[in-house]
């Protein structure tokens, strides 16, 4: 099908559809499902400057039966589509394709569309015994944690009789057998990963309930949630054999890409990052890539804590061999980079940095901890524009400040 989509010099969509202009888009393919588009405004967008950007929409639809708030998902790429676009709405115009679909049908995310609702999931609650006894949809809630279109999506599924809470991880098919094979390897371990409820042929993984408290919640509390010595024992405690799985590149490879994608939401951070990248990339050279078993996106987010204590880790998709300081860097990056707190809540955190850094530094490099930290930072960087928080230009400079701090550290 047809809708006016092509930008000269955009080969990305990346402008497109940043722009008023792919409101057209939105309504053909509203007009195209059997709807009317009365309202949108931008949710989400993924830039990959000179490949591909996509994007979502909260837009306000009529439909013949009344009106709805729902979501719609675009992705434009450089290139020929791949064969997963095939299953949203094709929309052409000269050499432009744009694949347009309606949440939750995401292309890349088939499991997606059992995941989003809840008579769908009491059916798996069902048909795997997840809990004592068979529950109907009036039981079953379910509460989105993040989306990343066609990248991954996680939602909360809590079961109120008997209660259970349940993590479900919507994946594409080769992360999803890669993410549940480290499952099995760290839980025979005996690493505190989530314990595996159900796999499913759509690519869900529905994971149990780990105990305690993310370390996001308790790192604000009045005693400390951990020490830093916990946190680098339960990275220690994984097994061997994590060192023999793919590679994944550490953060720091891809510092000059974030820089370029950070560069293109904010122009006028160019020159900085450019001199940061620069730091970065000459301190780290002739560093070995390691073969420590490493988690690969270590920060307060995938900790759990209980007793002052590290009781367990999650989202283990990312483990392989590495440096250990990329994980701690990663740690410290996400700590230096919190967003929104109170006076009370900062002083909580800076109080955590001061101690655990220093532990940290007698683990790994304080300057090689430093330089991958800003990296990790840099990266970042990219989100506030990415989530379209309100004040996204500001919050990036901040985060852009926090990683520069790091630099002049050892420059």
């Amino acid at each position: 099908m047809s809708s006016r989509v092509s930008q000269t010099g955009d080969e990305d969509g990346s402008r497109l559809l940043a722009s008023a202009e792919v409101g057209e888009l939105l309504a053909a393919a509203t007009r195209h499902a059997g709807g009317e588009l009365l309202s949108w405004q931008m949710d989400h967008i993924d830039a990959h400057p000179g490949h591909s950007t996509t994007a979502t929409y909260a837009a306000r639809v009529r439909w013949g039966y009344g009106e709805r708030d729902e979501l719609l998902g675009v992705s434009a790429r450089t290139g020929p589509r791949v064969p997963t676009d095939n299953r949203a709405d094709i929309f052409a115009d000269g050499d432009r394709e744009v694949a347009v679909w309606l949440y939750p049908n995401d292309p890349d995310l088939p499991g997606l569309a059992r995941a989003a609702y809840p008579e769908k999931m009491a059916d798996l609650v069902n048909e795997y015994h997840l809990v004592s006894r068979p529950v109907s949809a009036d039981q079953v809630s379910l509460s989105m944690i993040g989306y990343r279109p066609r990248r991954r999506a996680v939602l909360r599924m809590d079961v109120t009789d008997p209660a259970e809470t349940f993590y479900v991880k919507v994946q594409r098919k080769k992360q999803f057998d890669e993410v549940l094979q480290r499952h099995h390897l760290l839980l025979e371990a005996g690493v505190p990963a989530p314990g595996v409820a159900a796999a499913t042929p759509e690519h869900l993984l529905v994971l149990k309930q780990l105990p305690g408290r993310a370390l996001a919640k308790a790192m604000f509390d009045p005693d400390d949630p951990c020490t830093a010595e916990d946190l680098i024992n339960v990275l220690d405690s994984m097994p061997s054999s994590v060192s023999h799985l793919e590679r994944r590149p550490p953060w720091t490879d891809a510092v000059a890409h974030y820089a370029t994608m950070v560069t293109a939401a904010v122009p006028s951070t160019k020159d900085r990052l450019d001199w940061m990248v620069k730091q970065i990339e000459q301190g780290l050279a002739g560093i070995e890539p390691g073969n420590e078993p490493t988690h690969g996106d270590f920060h307060e987010g995938q900790v759990f804590v209980a007793d002052g204590h590290v009781c367990g880790i999650l989202d283990i998709d990312t483990i392989g061999p590495g440096r250990r300081a990329d994980d701690l860097a990663c740690m410290v990056a996400h700590l230096s980079t919190v967003q929104r707190m109170n006076r009370q809540q900062a002083a909580r955190v800076h109080h955590l940095i001061r101690t655990w850094v220093p532990v940290f530094d007698h683990r790994v490099d304080p300057v090689e901890l430093r330089l991958r930290a800003a990296a990790v930072i840099i990266s970042l960087a990219t989100g506030p524009y990415r989530g379209q928080e309100p004040a996204w230009q500001a919050e990036t400079i901040a985060i852009l400040d926090a990683a520069e701090a790091l630099v002049r550290q050892v420059a």
